[in-house]
């Protein structure tokens, strides 16, 4: 580890020269990129720094207690070693997990499509709720969430919806909630009282920069409709809803939140960037599938995550084998101790490979 921060270090100190070289200060984009590369390594250099110094004290504070004579001096040294060595343990907690890669896509906006599966009516349903859990959690969070499309039921769910959280670490949080939720209650449309188990799939995907997917405009095909839904006259009558298909992949993309056509295509471009760079990715990954049964959530939508057992009040997350007894908090956006546990499980994991 010692060798590992040391080379940290030298790196830091080189890209520290290179701000201060003007041929870079004059590359906004050489700058930029050097820039926030030194706004990551800069804890971890500082905290290796720190880590020297206990070292060194403890060096300092052992030699002088079998050097001298005072006794006083030496029950002093004694206390500060304690002291000492408690920091030196904590130090060797955080940085192994400060030296772990850290995802580039961690700080990114997110785009999350929420689907019903098997169950029927009761399935969106209860994609509606996860949609508010999400929803709500955001607000905690102090996130922001849009709409690109939703395809409602008219009982109150939805088949399926897309939309977009936008804010500081939302993909590091969210990524984690990939995968198939199952729900087992008594649905509102069965008249004889027996529980149900219906599944619902959650999408979740970085957003893409335009420099991260280039799409030519050449192989999208865009089509125009009437919006449905509420809204009246304006969104009834009037071509504003988008539908987005890449031909190369047959991706298809629709928005229709927006009462502004141009408003609409963009929303629609987001997502759709999003979804073609998440399926490059996963083409890549299948190269690569001893590396992704490492972490914890893959990623894979078809992959049971969690079930939501209403007759009990609890939640379980099959992945880290957590139950919590507090269902109607965790609908309502109180995730914290699942998504922590998840974060804590997925370093453990790491670390230990």
């Amino acid at each position: 580890m010692l060798e590992k921060l040391q080379k940290v270090a030298e790196h830091f100190a080189q890209v520290e020269a290179r701000l201060s070289d003007p041929s870079v200060v004059a590359d906004v984009e050489k700058f930029t990129a050097l820039t926030r590369e030194h706004a990551a390594l800069e804890p971890i250099v500082k905290k290796f720094h720190e880590y020297k110094k206990i070292l060194a004290q403890i060096d300092e504070d052992k030699n002088l207690l079998e050097t001298s004579t005072d006794e006083d001096l030496k029950i002093l040294a004694t206390e500060e070693l304690v002291e000492l060595k408690n920091s030196k343990a904590e130090l060797e907690t955080e940085l192994p997990i400060m030296l772990l890669p850290k995802d580039p896509n961690d700080d990114k906006n997110v785009v999350m499509e929420i689907r019903g599966g098997v169950g029927g009516e009761e399935a969106a349903l209860f994609a509606g709720d996860l949609f508010r859990m999400y929803t709500r959690y955001a607000e905690r969070q102090g996130w922001r969430v849009d709409i690109v499309y939703s395809n409602a039921t008219t009982i109150g769910g939805f088949k399926e919806i897309s939309f977009t959280v936008e804010g500081a670490g939302a993909f590091s949080k969210l990524k984690y909630e990939s995968g198939t939720h199952r729900v087992q209650r008594v649905p509102v449309t069965e008249s004889s009282g027996r529980i149900h188990t219906s599944a619902v799939t959650v999408a979740v995907m970085p957003e893409a920069e335009e420099v991260d997917v280039v799409i030519n405009p050449a192989d999208l095909r865009i089509d125009t409709y009437c919006a449905s839904g509420a809204g009246g006259q304006y969104v009834n009558r009037t071509e504003t809803a988008i539908r987005i298909t890449h031909l190369p992949t047959g991706i298809v993309v629709q928005c229709q939140d927006e009462k502004s056509q141009l408003k609409n295509k963009e929303k629609a471009m987001r997502v759709l960037r999003a979804r073609v760079k998440d399926l490059v990715v996963r083409e890549q990954s299948e190269a690569i599938a001893a590396d992704r049964k490492s972490q914890v959530g893959s990623g894979d939508r078809s992959e049971k995550i969690r079930t939501y057992n209403f007759p009990q009040g609890r939640v379980t997350d099959h992945r880290i084998k957590l139950t919590l007894y507090r269902i109607e908090e965790i609908l309502n956006g109180d995730l914290d101790d699942f998504i922590n546990a998840l974060i804590t499980a997925d370093r453990a994991k790491k670390l230990s490979k």
